[in-house]
Order: C-alpha cells, then structure tokens, then sequence
C-alpha cells in the first residue's frame, strides 16, 4: 500500500503584529470554513493533530477523531510563547530578524528552524510505509518543513513557503523519498487574486504566486 500524507494547515492566518506566538483560539469564521471543508472531505485511513488548541478545533470542525501526535507540535517559542510579533519586534528586534534570516537562531531560548526541519524529517522518515491516505492537521510551521524535506531545499527556505488557512500540501511516499502532490485549497479572496507560475527547478514543481501578497514571499495557492 502506497503512503499520500496530506498535510491541512490549522490557523486563524494572522499575520499582523498582533499575532499571537503559541497557542490560541480560531475565529469563528475560521471554524465555518473549516466546517465547511468537512463536509466535502475525501475519507482517509488515519487522521492525525498536533497536539494545539486550533488543530483540535479544526478536527472536531471537519468531524474527525484525529489521533493527537505529538512529534508534529509547533515551533517551541521558548519566551516569546503567549506574545504578540508586535511585543516582540519592539523588545528584541535584532533577535526577531535573525529568527527569520538565520536556521539556527533561538533568540526565544526555544526551537530554532533547522531543528523543527530536523524533527518534522526525523518523523516523515518514521511513517509506516503502508498507511495508505492519511491527513494530518498542523500548524504552517510543520507543513513549512516538510516541503523543505520532501523538495530537498536548504533550510533557508523555510519562511518563503506561505501556507493559508486550511490549505492542504499532500506528500506521496516513492521508495526512500517524498514527492509533492496537488492538494485542495480553501482560496483567499475568491474572484480577486491573481496568480503566476513560479517554476521550483529542483524537482520542476510550478508554484502559484499570488501577486495579491503584502511581502515578497510566495503564497502557497496550489501546486500543479
């Protein structure tokens, strides 16, 4: 039996200086979406969470009895858990830059990026090779990382993989490696983006780019 682990992002998708690092609540309109998705979502042999507060309000919101996994947990913030990125960037703004600038940074005292690559590799490396369609609800951090294993891309390229709310990346088992694979998204702002191919040419994956974005960093639309 083949292995397709699809990967749902479980976030409220703030990313303003008022996001908050750690665990915390959906909104509401996040949950209705997510209730939504459920009612039209595949079956799958094994559904899995981390173990956070939003990942067991996305599974209960798709009607799933998720298995809690506790490897897949979010970045451990270390003091920065329970702050707002504005609390942060104005009490250590040299320490905020070199988080996203520099993998094995922990100015939190936490997890650094090369060690949740390390951690989300080390469990994709331990998936039985015949759990058929499994979907496993996380946080962006993780699926970030698993695109980094499974593209074989530096760990630099962690933060330029943009993952909406409720998106899903699915990653199929060939032999030792993982292949990337379409997955359903929930789309941002239906009838107004715009997007463009941007060719990944390791593993010639086409990335859509929405030109809608604040930054200069790829959205996760969908890969084709």
């Amino acid at each position: 039996m083949s292995v397709r682990l699809t990967f749902m992002c479980a976030t409220a998708g703030d990313t303003s200086r008022n996001a908050v690092f750690g665990d915390g609540l959906l909104s509401e309109s996040g949950l209705r979406e997510a209730r939504v998705v459920g009612a039209s979502l595949p079956p799958y042999s094994l559904a899995i969470r981390a173990p956070s507060t939003p990942c067991g309000q996305i599974a209960d919101a798709l009607g799933l009895n998720a298995t809690l996994e506790p490897a897949l947990r979010d970045f451990d913030y270390g003091t920065w858990r329970g702050h707002t990125v504005g609390e942060v960037t104005a009490d250590d703004p040299y320490g905020y830059g070199a988080w996203l600038t520099d993998p094995d940074a922990a100015p939190h005292g936490g997890e650094s990026v090369r060690q949740l690559c390390r951690r989300t590799a080390g469990w994709l490396s331990r998936v039985p090779p015949g759990t058929g369609d499994a979907l496993a609800i996380t946080e962006p951090a993780i699926i970030r990382a698993a695109l980094v294993h499974a593209l074989s891309a530096p760990t630099t390229a962690f933060w330029h993989f943009d993952v909406p709310p409720l998106s899903a990346v699915s990653l199929t088992l060939r032999g030792d490696h993982w292949n990337v694979r379409p997955g359903p998204v929930i789309p941002r702002g239906v009838g107004t983006s715009r997007t463009v191919p941007v060719v990944a040419a390791r593993n010639q994956t086409t990335l859509l780019w929405d030109e809608t974005a604040n930054d200069d960093r790829y959205e996760l639309v969908a890969w084709v």
